[in-house]
């Protein structure tokens, strides 16, 4: 399974950065991609096994996935998997650890598809190569945090 890493300093705790990360709502302010999440079937904040529906969009294709917390650790890590209807799509996970200016934070993204969702996925997203175009929208998105983790 594919996988991209990409890692930044942020001059913010580590817990602050991480609430930031667990509230699925926000995630449209500095993801390019991702326009945010609703928790659902009465999940209302980060825990392991929350479940939320994430919502993303590409130039005019949008489309939205089924999203299940499987590591929740405050100040340390957020993971989720990602599912569109019965295809596995990815896995979502962001490591936090403490520096003496703040934190070192890694999101990283694994693709979870079989053929059929990676052929599918370049019509439903826009995005043939989803490897070269996550790890730009995950520098997109660690850059914006690290401004937002800044101001608060």
């Amino acid at each position: 399974m594919p996988e991209v890493s990409i890692a930044r300093d942020i001059a913010a705790p580590a817990e602050t950065v991480w609430s930031l990360v667990a509230d699925i709502t926000r995630m449209g302010e500095w993801s390019p991609e991702s326009q945010g999440g609703s928790w659902q079937k009465g999940a209302t904040k980060a825990v392991t096994g929350a479940r939320f529906k994430g919502t993303n969009a590409n130039g005019k294709k949008s489309w939205s996935t089924d999203c299940e917390i499987t590591a929740c650790e405050p100040g340390r890590t957020f993971e989720f998997v990602v599912r569109a209807g019965p295809f596995a799509i990815a896995t979502w996970r962001y490591d936090f650890t403490p520096t003496d200016t703040g934190c070192h934070v890694t999101e990283t993204w694994t693709d979870n598809r079989g053929g059929l969702a990676k052929f599918l996925g370049k019509f439903a997203s826009g995005v043939a190569d989803r490897e070269s175009h996550n790890r730009t929208g995950m520098e997109q998105t660690l850059a914006a945090l690290a401004s937002v983790a800044v101001a608060e």
